[in-house]
């Protein structure tokens, strides 16, 4: 398949993503905890950036394991400071360690990260028919409600607009331009 959305690049880390992930429905909660960890690293920059440095993203943060992640202290943190393979920048590092302590306080409570997330699209993804990408939204209400329930949790980086490319990208909206090979294959099986 050739046909893109108008928003990819030619760059084949893009592609494939575009073409093997990027609103493809998830519904793992580390997952979901991974991805949203990663764009609120993308605030203010684009999604290249980070997108070639997920792998690295993963060594640095323990593969996004809240469990370890709580561990992380002040001299981590400053060794991650130093890491040239990721965004060194020490809010969206410290947003991190934060957001694996909200997210083991949902566990705790016994609220799967997962049901909480997709309750906001009414736990089905929402597909939407965009002809161009000009009609695409950078927010919606269902992603201005996620991100004021994700910060009531003590979530960090979760404004409505990193919300919204999180529900693209876990495929909780179905943004593909309907001229995309991939808007239909992306219209709800489980990844």
């Amino acid at each position: 398949m050739e046909r893109h959305c108008a928003w990819i690049m030619r760059d084949p880390d893009y592609i494939d993503y575009h073409d093997q992930q990027w609103g493809r429905p998830e519904y793992d909660d580390r997952k979901l905890f991974a991805m949203l960890c990663l764009e609120g690293q993308q605030a203010g920059l684009s999604w290249l950036t980070i997108l070639k440095r997920i792998p690295a993203y993963h060594v640095a943060f323990a593969d996004f394991d809240p469990l370890q992640l709580i561990e992380f202290d002040e001299a981590r943190v400053e060794s991650l400071m130093l890491d040239a393979s990721i965004i060194r920048h020490r809010l969206k590092i410290n947003a991190i360690v934060q957001n694996a302590r909200s997210y083991l306080a949902l566990q705790q409570q016994g609220i799967s990260f997962s049901d909480w997330l997709w309750q906001f699209v009414g736990g089905q993804p929402v597909i939407n028919h965009w002809q161009q990408a000009s009609e695409v939204p950078v927010s919606t209400p269902q992603a201005e409600a996620m991100s004021k329930a994700l910060k009531k949790a003590g979530f960090k980086f979760v404004g409505p607009t990193i919300c919204y490319a999180f529900m693209q990208a876990v495929g909780m909206v179905n943004d593909h331009l309907v001229d995309c090979p991939w808007h239909a294959q992306c219209n709800g099986s489980a990844s």
